[in-house]
């Protein structure tokens, strides 16, 4: 009896092998769900990787914004105290300068064209339609703003028609930048006589009334000569893939 048992177990086991290898309906049958099952236990298990990797990543992230704003909050305070004092001691000698910078949250609503990356509809309170503005990304200047049908318009760096005061060098050679439709900027009316080198920093001098000076703007690439000036092309350190906010300088002082 029992021979006989094992014996009907071996057949059935020979056949079921059999029906799995060479049946595809079988195949299809057995190993389809089981391949559902597989793929199942993986999306749960990089999903629930993934959360956990998320909440974490959030939280240092997190942290860090928290650090960040700690250390803005000090430099502004700080900034604001030096600011009051100088205003004071301007007040105990009689000067009538006083230095009242400020700077207002934009942001960005749309292309004016979908064919010119260059210019953008602003969202931006208290617009003085008269006034030229300063746009600064991240302490980077991004361009300016000015006045279209009475509405903010943002004109990045690569603008033609975008322009301001700039100083390039530990030797503060001025000149007046502006946008070509290309990646590169280019400086105008430099000092022949003021040394400047390919790889110097460009920073804003302030003298335009738009910035603050010193905000950083990009690095020379290029350098020629034009009817006794001497002409920088530069590489801005804003590019135009983000637009969503800006700091627009709404008083210089």
């Amino acid at each position: 009896m029992n021979k006989k048992l094992v014996g009907f177990l071996l057949i059935f086991a020979l056949l079921v092998a059999f029906a799995l290898n060479n049946s595809t309906l079988v195949q299809n049958f057995v190993i389809a769900p089981l391949n559902n099952i597989k793929q199942l236990y993986h999306t749960a298990f990089s999903y629930a990787r993934d959360t956990v990797n998320q909440h974490f990543y959030q939280q240092e992230y997190l942290e860090q914004l928290q650090e960040k704003l700690k250390l803005y909050e000090k430099n502004h305070l700080i900034s604001h105290q030096i600011a009051s004092e100088l205003n004071r001691l301007y007040q105990e000698n009689n000067a009538t300068f006083s230095s009242h910078p400020d700077l207002a949250l934009v942001q960005g609503l749309s292309y004016v064209t979908l064919g010119d990356m260059n210019k953008i509809w602003l969202h931006m309170d208290d617009f003085n339609s008269s006034k030229i503005y300063g746009l600064v990304h991240k302490e980077r200047v991004a361009g300016i703003v000015i006045a279209k049908n009475n509405q903010p318009l943002a004109l990045l760096n690569n603008d033609p028609k975008c322009s301001y005061a700039v100083s390039i060098g530990k030797h503060k050679a001025p000149g007046i930048i502006h946008g070509r439709n290309q990646q590169e900027m280019l400086i105008e009316f430099i000092p022949s006589w003021i040394p400047i080198h390919v790889g110097d920093e460009v920073v804003t001098s302030g003298l335009d009334n738009l910035f603050f000076s010193n905000i950083l703007v990009g690095t020379v690439t290029k350098l020629s000569q034009s009817q006794g000036y001497r002409n920088a092309t530069v590489l801005p350190y804003y590019q135009e893939s983000d637009i969503g906010f800006f700091h627009v300088i709404t008083q210089v002082r």
